[in-house]
């Protein structure tokens, strides 16, 4: 799901000691929520930041393109039990999923998931194979072309949901079978696929016999938190004001390990420095830092603060549009325009003197940090390093002319508005490193900043064209689409890209869901698509950016708990010491 830069460095309960790496900024990394002596007391509240800009604005399971932000998850999936919750290796959780066990046969067509018994609704009614049917009714009926506003729902072509799906059945009260219209692979549809079940209460939302009216109705009330009073997570609802705090309190019905928090804010911050002071005076208590604030440290750590950093499972990106009807597609469409403009980007300067070594440099749709199996070790060479010279003389030698100062050919001029996300120091001037950079080779960019909640807006419509490139996004693998396979991102019609489309790519990506007897086959076709990605381009390529985060010392359990890997923490494990 995607995330924005700022985001990825706020996000203080994602970071953890599982990930933390060395040579990224160690100096002032210190270790967190130690083990210590004190018992878990009752009470207290968890004051957490969101990041500078970013609205909270979708609280339904199931997510339409404009709301799709690891902020929304992170709070939706404390109110909702996710089918599968994935542990920081990404193994399957199965004591904290709704479902207990899935079989599957050997051609990867037939899969039976089984639902443990004991999870309940906040209202006492069990969470049954009927509240997975109605999830996957919405998601077909939200994944049309002409479903009502604010759908299509953002999962459509994510793990062959739901075209791919032949059918899905209840066998009784906790099993429901899905059948495939071909075999896959099986790792593959479970991650990708299943995982996107998430069960809704049927009996409080299930209400109309049109489904028309139904998505209207959940579409309506998706953006108001206290919609959600039937609830089956570790917490329910308290309060919402926008650009101000989202409030969630433990749920006494929950039937897993309860929380014994008072309450957890979310608590909105205009900018990094408000956020800085707030950590300073204690308003704050779970926050972040920009990387530009590193200096300022000491101010935290004098006071029992603890810094961590860690690294997700994730790549950050610049988006170009692509759309069809997009006045600049033309041009970007052109692979050797896209490998001009990567050549235009100084990564190894922007991870090290604008994010302090806190990121890393990716070539390609699998990050080099943190080490995972997905990685082609053969990309550890970038394939279109910074050169702008060489990117110079790619254009022209294709017939592109410097012109006052802008590359031309004909009626064709590369003048770029590039919208990014505000809000930090770091994302402006990483912003500005690209716009003087790209400007040395005739490429003449207007810088356009926008709040994250504009920004996604923008860019998942296809009939926006106000910008032509977008930086301050990026995907965390963190389910759907943990298994990394790219479809919801580079192929045809992607529900997360933007316009991107090529015949190559769609056969790589589609090899890669295919079953295979060895897992040498399965990887052999996986780096196959991942090489042909990296250099083809979908995106222009950034950094994996480590988060920076900030815990109180009397905060605990945040970095114990953390699920640093999926950026999805079971907040219930947290608690204040000496609250009152």
């Amino acid at each position: 799901m995607k995330l924005s830069k700022s985001m990825s460095l706020a996000i203080a309960m994602m970071t953890g000691t599982a990930l933390l790496l060395t040579g990224c900024g160690g100096n002032t990394t210190t270790a967190a929520n130690a083990p210590s002596s004190s018992t878990p007391t009752p009470g207290g509240v968890i004051n957490l930041a969101v990041p500078a800009q970013t609205q909270l604005n979708w609280f339904l399971p199931l997510t339409p393109g404009a709301n799709d932000s690891v902020y929304n998850t992170q709070l939706i999936d404390q109110l909702y039990k996710p089918l599968l919750w994935l542990n920081n290796d990404y193994s399957i959780n199965w004591n904290s999923s709704v479902a207990k066990n899935i079989t599957y046969n050997k051609t990867g067509t037939v899969y039976h998931v089984f639902l443990h018994k004991k999870w309940v609704w906040s209202n006492g009614q069990p969470v049954t194979s009927k509240d997975v049917l109605f999830t996957w009714n919405v998601i077909k009926a939200a994944s049309a072309k002409n479903a009502p506003k604010p759908w299509p729902f953002v999962g459509v072509g994510t793990g062959d949901i739901p075209n791919g799906i032949q059918s899905v059945v209840a066998n009784g009260n906790h099993e429901v079978t899905i059948t495939l219209k071909k075999p896959a692979n099986q790792q593959w549809f479970i991650y990708n696929g299943i995982i996107q079940l998430t069960p809704m209460p049927a009996a409080a939302w299930d209400i109309h016999k049109n489904m028309t009216n139904e998505l209207t109705y959940l579409g309506e009330n998706g953006a108001n938190l206290m919609f959600d009073k039937v609830v089956d997570g570790p917490f329910v609802p308290v309060s919402a004001t926008p650009s101000q705090a989202w409030v969630i309190a433990p749920n006494k019905s929950y039937p897993g390990h309860k929380s014994i928090v008072k309450k957890i804010v979310f608590n909105y911050e205009a900018s990094s420095t408000a956020e800085f002071a707030a950590l300073k005076t204690g308003t704050i208590n779970l926050g972040y830092l920009d990387p530009s604030q590193l200096g300022s440290a000491p101010a935290l750590t004098t006071q029992g603060n603890k810094i961590t950093s860690a690294y997700p499972f994730g790549i950050f990106w610049t988006e170009m549009n692509m759309y069809k009807s997009s006045p600049y597609a033309s041009i970007l469409n052109q692979l050797y325009v896209r490998q001009a403009l990567q050549m235009g980007i100084d990564n190894p300067t922007i991870a090290k003197d604008i994010f302090k070594g806190y990121a890393s440099p990716i070539d390609g749709p699998i990050p080099t940090v943190p080490a995972t199996k997905f990685l082609d070790t053969s990309l550890a060479t970038n394939p279109y390093p910074y050169n702008i010279q060489k990117a110079m003389q790619l254009l022209k030698s294709h017939g592109w002319k410097e012109v006052n100062g802008v590359m031309t050919k004909g009626s064709l001029q590369m003048k770029f508005p590039m919208i990014y996300v505000s809000g930090t120091t770091s994302s402006t001037d990483t912003a500005e490193l690209m716009k003087s950079d790209w400007a040395k080779m005739g490429v003449d960019v207007t810088l356009v900043p926008e709040p994250f909640s504009n920004f996604l807006t923008m860019t998942s419509d296809s009939t926006n064209h106000s910008w032509a490139l977008a930086n301050g996004s990026g995907w965390d693998y963190n389910g759907p689409g943990f298994y990394p396979t790219g479809g919801e991102l580079f192929g045809t019609g992607a529900p997360s890209g933007t316009g991107f489309s090529n015949s190559k790519e769609d056969a790589l990506i589609a090899a890669t869901h295919l079953p295979y007897a060895t897992q040498q086959q399965t990887m052999s076709h996986f780096f196959a698509y991942e090489k042909y990605t990296a250099k083809i381009l979908p995106f222009l390529w950034n950094e994996n950016y480590a988060t920076i985060s900030v815990h109180a010392p009397n905060v605990h359990n945040t970095v114990k708990y953390a699920d640093a890997a999926t950026s999805l923490p079971p907040m219930q494990y947290w608690w204040v010491s000496s609250a009152k």
